[in-house]
């Protein structure tokens, strides 16, 4: 983990509502894994004193990308950032995806930002396989030649039907399982919103299969310090069968099985 003052190299709409931000980071992009993220220290506003997490979209040599969509008063402040401005990066954080098991076919689940965040690891697995990508709206599916560029499958759903099937990417999940796709020994990779994580999960483990979810928590340090992106897994040996990680450090990548989700208690 470093902090490195990092260069702006190029910003530019990415599509959708969603901007590409590229910097340049010989200190941290060499050792950014997928799944990982940094934390990076805003330019403005001046009461925005905490830095944000963005996940890791390519990391080549000394440069990085993210991908993100101004949704705050802090990330609408980012789209002003121009070629040749500093920013202040914390990183690489948390652990990763793990590579998938050899006799399995990686399958990957993303919804909105999800995309981005898996992008590392479609490239590192040796095997290809399919990718289910999410969204309300067609400008919310990302990065689709870059994982056809690959080599991988990739179906699109939307919620308005304007991209791919109408439905929820649960839908076209689930299709392709009763389909033959159970018979092909699944393994998950998933990043998305919590419920969508939920659900991949729980197919997992009705399957009997595995699945990696990167989960998503507000986060104020990003080094396990403040405890304010907790979340409660299985843990057999403490009061009540659970205890508590920081996703920012013990994940943000957990496995399904191990995840309490609320009311599961």
């Amino acid at each position: 983990m470093k902090v490195e003052t990092t260069t702006v190299l190029a910003h530019a709409t990415y599509g959708g509502d969603y901007r590409c931000l590229e910097l340049e980071a010989p200190g941290i992009a060499p050792e950014v894994r997928p799944g990982q993220f940094v934390h990076i220290r805003l330019p403005a506003p001046a009461d925005a004193i905490l830095r944000r997490p963005f996940s890791v979209f390519r990391a080549d040599g000394d440069r990085l990308q993210i991908l993100y969509k101004a949704v705050g008063r802090g990330t609408a402040a980012m789209r002003h950032l121009q070629p040749g401005d500093g920013l202040s990066i914390l990183g690489p954080l948390g652990n990763g995806f793990p590579a998938a098991a050899a006799d399995a076919l990686p399958v990957l689940v993303a919804g909105g930002y999800g995309m981005a965040a898996l992008y590392l690891q479609a490239r590192t697995l040796p095997r290809r396989g399919i990718a289910f990508f999410g969204g309300a709206k067609a400008g919310d599916i990302l990065c689709v030649p870059e994982f056809e560029a690959l080599g991988w499958e990739v179906r699109a759903t939307t919620q308005d039907g304007s991209r791919g099937e109408r439905g929820l990417v649960t839908d076209a999940l689930d299709a392709w399982l009763s389909g033959g796709g159970r018979d092909l020994r699944p393994e998950f990779f998933a990043c998305g919103p919590n419920g969508m994580l939920r659900a991949v999960g729980g197919r997992a483990e009705a399957g009997g299969w595995t699945a990696w979810l990167s989960m998503d928590r507000h986060m104020g340090c990003g080094v396990g310090a403040c405890l304010t992106c907790v979340q409660k897994i299985r843990d057999p040996d403490a009061p009540g069968g659970w205890s508590w990680v920081r996703i920012c450090r013990e994940g943000p990548v957990m496995e399904c099985r191990t995840v309490v989700w609320e009311g599961d208690e």
